[in-house]
């Protein structure tokens, strides 16, 4: 992929982040980082700056994370500066991986950081909406 279509895929995957009810998809200035926040708590972080080093970091399941860093050895690492049982890195330059794919991983992280609050604030949540 060249810096234009990770730049593209980088959009799709910030505007995914913001659709998601609670959330908010910035640029974190302590960090240096696009940091997608649900009420918050971090359900993900992306590189700022669209190259070939370029990641999304992600929680995922932990017994589904080694799974994946099996099947897409070259494009998914353990979680960069993240806990490496519960997140995953995924380097956007690679086409291994479609958009559609990876907003499912969005999803998911969404999903599990949505499941530490109490049931009252996670229909408080989803009832946002956006």
């Amino acid at each position: 992929m060249n810096k234009e279509e990770i730049q593209t895929r980088m959009n799709v995957l910030k505007t995914y982040g913001q659709s998601l009810p609670g959330t908010k998809v910035y640029f974190r200035e302590d960090w240096g980082t696009i940091y997608f926040d649900l009420q918050g708590k971090q359900f993900g972080m992306m590189s700022p700056e669209a190259d070939e080093k370029a990641l999304i970091t992600l929680k995922h399941y932990p017994e589904k994370n080694e799974e994946l860093r099996t099947l897409y050895t070259d494009v998914i690492i353990p979680g960069y500066y993240a806990n490496k049982k519960h997140w995953n890195s995924i380097k956007l330059a690679s086409e291994e991986l479609s958009d559609t794919e990876i907003k499912k991983m969005v999803q998911i992280s969404y999903e599990l950081v949505l499941q530490n609050f109490s049931k009252k604030k996670q229909e408080e949540i989803t009832r946002m909406g956006k």
